[in-house]
Protein backbone atom coordinates (compact mmCIF):
# COMPACT_ATOMS: atom_id res chain seq x y z
CA UNK A 1 0.00 0.00 0.00
CA UNK A 2 1.48 3.35 -1.03
CA UNK A 3 2.08 5.79 1.72
CA UNK A 4 1.41 9.46 1.43
CA UNK A 5 4.52 11.57 1.02
CA UNK A 6 5.67 13.16 4.22
CA UNK A 7 5.53 16.91 4.64
CA UNK A 8 9.29 17.09 4.51
CA UNK A 9 9.38 15.27 1.14
CA UNK A 10 6.72 17.48 -0.42
CA UNK A 11 8.63 20.71 0.22
CA UNK A 12 10.62 22.23 -2.64
CA UNK A 13 14.37 21.82 -2.47
CA UNK A 14 16.11 24.41 -0.40
CA UNK A 15 18.13 27.09 -2.19
CA UNK A 16 21.78 26.20 -2.60
CA UNK A 17 23.05 29.77 -2.63
CA UNK A 18 25.74 30.50 -0.02
CA UNK A 19 24.47 31.76 3.30
CA UNK A 20 25.75 34.95 4.91
CA UNK A 21 27.84 33.97 7.91
CA UNK A 22 28.06 37.37 9.54
CA UNK A 23 31.77 37.95 8.86
CA UNK A 24 31.68 41.67 8.12
CA UNK A 25 35.46 42.02 7.95
CA UNK A 26 35.68 39.35 5.26
CA UNK A 27 32.82 40.94 3.32
CA UNK A 28 34.25 44.46 3.43
CA UNK A 29 37.71 43.21 2.51
CA UNK A 30 36.46 41.39 -0.57
CA UNK A 31 34.18 44.21 -1.73
CA UNK A 32 36.99 46.75 -1.39
CA UNK A 33 39.52 44.52 -3.17
CA UNK A 34 37.01 43.84 -5.96
CA UNK A 35 36.50 47.56 -6.55
CA UNK A 36 40.26 48.14 -6.41
CA UNK A 37 41.02 45.45 -8.99
CA UNK A 38 38.31 46.61 -11.38
CA UNK A 39 39.44 50.23 -11.20
CA UNK A 40 43.07 49.49 -12.06
CA UNK A 41 42.57 46.57 -14.42
CA UNK A 42 44.73 46.94 -17.56
CA UNK A 43 46.22 50.26 -16.34
CA UNK A 44 50.00 50.52 -16.72
CA UNK A 45 50.46 53.27 -14.10
CA UNK A 46 48.02 51.83 -11.55
CA UNK A 47 48.19 53.64 -8.20
CA UNK A 48 50.49 56.29 -9.66
CA UNK A 49 47.37 57.94 -11.09
CA UNK A 50 46.54 58.91 -7.50
CA UNK A 51 49.68 61.05 -7.57
CA UNK A 52 49.70 62.18 -11.21
CA UNK A 53 46.13 63.54 -11.36
CA UNK A 54 46.31 65.94 -8.39
CA UNK A 55 49.80 67.11 -9.36
CA UNK A 56 48.70 67.94 -12.91
CA UNK A 57 45.60 69.77 -11.69
CA UNK A 58 47.64 71.63 -9.06
CA UNK A 59 50.14 72.75 -11.71
CA UNK A 60 47.38 73.94 -14.08
CA UNK A 61 45.45 75.83 -11.39
CA UNK A 62 48.65 77.36 -10.01
CA UNK A 63 49.61 78.60 -13.47
CA UNK A 64 46.16 79.95 -14.37
CA UNK A 65 45.16 81.55 -11.08
CA UNK A 66 48.61 82.15 -9.61
CA UNK A 67 50.50 83.38 -12.67
CA UNK A 68 47.98 84.39 -15.34
CA UNK A 69 45.40 85.87 -12.93
CA UNK A 70 48.15 87.21 -10.69
CA UNK A 71 47.06 85.81 -7.32
CA UNK A 72 50.00 86.72 -5.08
CA UNK A 73 48.10 87.16 -1.82
CA UNK A 74 47.71 83.46 -1.03
CA UNK A 75 50.65 82.04 0.86
CA UNK A 76 52.22 78.91 -0.67
CA UNK A 77 49.64 78.84 -3.44
CA UNK A 78 50.47 75.31 -4.80
CA UNK A 79 50.00 73.69 -1.38
CA UNK A 80 46.88 75.78 -0.77
CA UNK A 81 45.44 74.47 -4.05
CA UNK A 82 46.32 70.90 -3.13
CA UNK A 83 44.56 71.36 0.23
CA UNK A 84 41.44 71.94 -1.85
CA UNK A 85 41.99 69.32 -4.54
CA UNK A 86 42.57 66.37 -2.21
CA UNK A 87 39.21 66.72 -0.37
CA UNK A 88 37.34 67.43 -3.60
CA UNK A 89 38.89 64.50 -5.49
CA UNK A 90 38.05 62.12 -2.67
CA UNK A 91 34.48 63.39 -2.41
CA UNK A 92 33.83 63.23 -6.17
CA UNK A 93 35.36 59.78 -6.63
CA UNK A 94 33.80 58.21 -3.54
CA UNK A 95 30.33 59.60 -4.25
CA UNK A 96 30.33 58.25 -7.82
CA UNK A 97 31.53 54.84 -6.59
CA UNK A 98 28.93 54.78 -3.84
CA UNK A 99 26.11 55.86 -6.15
CA UNK A 100 26.80 53.09 -8.68
CA UNK A 101 27.61 50.41 -6.10
CA UNK A 102 24.25 48.64 -5.80
CA UNK A 103 23.66 48.49 -9.56
CA UNK A 104 27.26 47.45 -10.27
CA UNK A 105 27.01 44.62 -7.72
CA UNK A 106 23.58 43.40 -8.82
CA UNK A 107 24.84 39.85 -9.34
CA UNK A 108 26.23 39.61 -5.83
CA UNK A 109 23.11 41.07 -4.26
CA UNK A 110 20.84 38.62 -6.10
CA UNK A 111 22.94 35.56 -5.31
CA UNK A 112 24.08 36.26 -1.76
CA UNK A 113 22.07 37.44 1.27
CA UNK A 114 24.72 40.04 2.11
CA UNK A 115 23.73 43.05 4.21
CA UNK A 116 22.84 45.56 1.50
CA UNK A 117 24.30 48.59 3.28
CA UNK A 118 27.80 47.11 3.19
CA UNK A 119 27.94 47.54 -0.58
CA UNK A 120 27.84 51.38 -0.79
CA UNK A 121 29.86 51.67 2.43
CA UNK A 122 32.61 49.46 0.99
CA UNK A 123 32.54 51.49 -2.25
CA UNK A 124 33.29 54.66 -0.27
CA UNK A 125 35.98 52.98 1.82
CA UNK A 126 37.68 51.61 -1.30
CA UNK A 127 38.62 55.20 -2.17
CA UNK A 128 40.50 55.65 1.12
CA UNK A 129 43.59 54.04 -0.42
CA UNK A 130 43.82 56.83 -2.99
CA UNK A 131 43.05 59.37 -0.30
CA UNK A 132 45.96 58.23 1.89
CA UNK A 133 48.35 58.46 -1.06
CA UNK A 134 47.20 62.01 -1.84
CA UNK A 135 47.43 63.11 1.81
CA UNK A 136 51.02 61.82 1.95
CA UNK A 137 51.72 63.73 -1.28
CA UNK A 138 50.20 66.90 0.19
CA UNK A 139 52.18 66.70 3.43
CA UNK A 140 55.41 65.87 1.58
CA UNK A 141 54.94 68.86 -0.73
CA UNK A 142 54.18 71.08 2.26
CA UNK A 143 57.43 70.04 3.96
CA UNK A 144 59.37 70.42 0.70
CA UNK A 145 58.14 74.01 0.27
CA UNK A 146 59.13 75.14 3.75
CA UNK A 147 56.13 74.31 5.92
CA UNK A 148 56.90 72.76 9.30
CA UNK A 149 55.37 69.74 10.97
CA UNK A 150 53.15 70.82 13.84
CA UNK A 151 51.11 69.13 16.54
CA UNK A 152 47.87 70.14 14.84
CA UNK A 153 48.48 67.54 12.13
CA UNK A 154 46.92 65.18 14.67
CA UNK A 155 43.56 66.75 13.76
CA UNK A 156 43.76 65.20 10.28
CA UNK A 157 42.38 61.72 11.18
CA UNK A 158 39.46 63.32 13.03
CA UNK A 159 38.37 65.74 10.31
CA UNK A 160 38.83 63.14 7.59
CA UNK A 161 36.87 60.62 9.63
CA UNK A 162 33.94 63.04 9.73
CA UNK A 163 34.19 63.53 5.97
CA UNK A 164 34.06 59.76 5.40
CA UNK A 165 30.99 59.51 7.65
CA UNK A 166 29.32 62.27 5.62
CA UNK A 167 30.12 60.51 2.35
CA UNK A 168 28.86 57.17 3.63
CA UNK A 169 25.52 58.75 4.52
CA UNK A 170 25.24 60.54 1.19
CA UNK A 171 26.17 57.39 -0.74
CA UNK A 172 23.51 55.37 1.09
CA UNK A 173 20.94 57.83 -0.26
CA UNK A 174 22.23 58.14 -3.83
CA UNK A 175 22.87 54.39 -4.23
CA UNK A 176 19.30 53.62 -3.17
CA UNK A 177 17.81 56.25 -5.48
CA UNK A 178 20.01 55.07 -8.37
CA UNK A 179 18.37 51.62 -8.24
CA UNK A 180 15.01 53.17 -9.19
CA UNK A 181 16.18 56.23 -11.18
CA UNK A 182 19.24 55.35 -13.25
CA UNK A 183 19.81 58.99 -14.19
CA UNK A 184 21.01 59.57 -10.62
CA UNK A 185 24.64 58.88 -11.52
CA UNK A 186 24.55 61.67 -14.14
CA UNK A 187 22.97 64.06 -11.64
CA UNK A 188 25.82 63.25 -9.23
CA UNK A 189 28.43 63.86 -11.95
CA UNK A 190 26.86 67.24 -12.77
CA UNK A 191 26.69 68.07 -9.08
CA UNK A 192 30.42 67.34 -8.73
CA UNK A 193 31.18 69.71 -11.61
CA UNK A 194 29.22 72.51 -9.94
CA UNK A 195 30.75 71.72 -6.54
CA UNK A 196 34.26 72.22 -7.92
CA UNK A 197 33.51 75.94 -8.18
CA UNK A 198 31.67 76.15 -4.87
CA UNK A 199 34.58 74.77 -2.85
CA UNK A 200 37.46 77.18 -2.13
CA UNK A 201 40.07 75.19 -4.06
CA UNK A 202 41.87 77.99 -5.87
CA UNK A 203 40.54 80.91 -3.82
CA UNK A 204 40.74 81.74 -0.13
CA UNK A 205 37.86 81.63 2.31
CA UNK A 206 38.50 85.32 3.09
CA UNK A 207 37.55 86.24 -0.48
CA UNK A 208 34.02 84.88 -0.02
CA UNK A 209 31.42 87.62 0.71
CA UNK A 210 30.36 87.75 4.35
CA UNK A 211 26.75 86.78 3.67
CA UNK A 212 27.80 83.45 2.11
CA UNK A 213 30.44 82.33 4.60
CA UNK A 214 27.99 80.61 6.92
CA UNK A 215 26.66 78.55 4.02
CA UNK A 216 30.19 77.59 2.98
CA UNK A 217 30.95 76.33 6.47
CA UNK A 218 27.91 74.05 6.33
CA UNK A 219 29.32 72.41 3.19
CA UNK A 220 31.43 69.53 4.57
CA UNK A 221 33.80 69.58 1.60
CA UNK A 222 34.44 73.32 1.92
CA UNK A 223 34.73 72.96 5.70
CA UNK A 224 37.33 70.24 5.27
CA UNK A 225 39.34 72.40 2.86
CA UNK A 226 39.38 75.23 5.38
CA UNK A 227 40.34 72.86 8.20
CA UNK A 228 43.17 71.41 6.09
CA UNK A 229 44.57 74.89 5.44
CA UNK A 230 44.30 75.73 9.14
CA UNK A 231 46.33 72.65 10.04
CA UNK A 232 48.89 72.49 7.23
CA UNK A 233 49.48 76.13 6.26
CA UNK A 234 48.57 78.09 9.40
CA UNK A 235 49.79 75.58 12.01
CA UNK A 236 46.66 75.97 14.09
CA UNK A 237 43.67 73.87 15.08
CA UNK A 238 40.46 74.23 13.05
CA UNK A 239 37.96 76.67 14.53
CA UNK A 240 35.62 74.97 17.05
CA UNK A 241 32.56 76.33 15.22
CA UNK A 242 33.82 74.76 12.00
CA UNK A 243 34.34 71.39 13.70
CA UNK A 244 30.89 71.41 15.28
CA UNK A 245 29.24 72.19 11.94
CA UNK A 246 31.25 69.50 10.16
CA UNK A 247 30.36 66.93 12.83
CA UNK A 248 26.67 67.88 12.89
CA UNK A 249 26.23 67.73 9.11
CA UNK A 250 28.21 64.49 8.81
CA UNK A 251 26.30 62.63 11.53
CA UNK A 252 22.96 63.94 10.26
CA UNK A 253 23.82 62.82 6.74
CA UNK A 254 24.66 59.32 7.94
CA UNK A 255 21.49 59.04 10.03
CA UNK A 256 19.25 60.16 7.15
CA UNK A 257 21.12 57.96 4.69
CA UNK A 258 20.70 54.90 6.89
CA UNK A 259 16.95 55.47 7.29
CA UNK A 260 16.40 56.06 3.56
CA UNK A 261 18.49 53.06 2.52
CA UNK A 262 16.90 50.74 5.09
CA UNK A 263 13.41 51.69 3.93
CA UNK A 264 14.18 50.84 0.27
CA UNK A 265 16.63 47.91 0.38
CA UNK A 266 13.94 45.21 0.25
CA UNK A 267 12.84 46.47 -3.17
CA UNK A 268 16.30 46.34 -4.77
CA UNK A 269 16.12 42.78 -6.10
CA UNK A 270 13.04 43.61 -8.18
CA UNK A 271 14.71 46.58 -9.88
CA UNK A 272 18.32 45.56 -10.55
Amino acid sequence: MATAPSASNSRPALSTRPAWNGDYVFLFENLILKDFRIRYRNMSLGLLWSVVNPLVMMAVLTFVFGKVMGNTSTRNFPVSVLCGLVPFNFFAGALISGTNSIVDNAGLIKRMPVPRATVPLAAVLSNVTHLLIQIVLLLALALATGEQWNIHWLWLPFIWGLEIVFLCGLSLITSAVNVFVRDTRYVVESFNTVLFWLVPIFYAFDSIPEQYREIYQLNPVAALVMAMRNVVLEAQAPAPSLLWKLAAVSLTSFAIGWVVFDSQKRKFTDHI
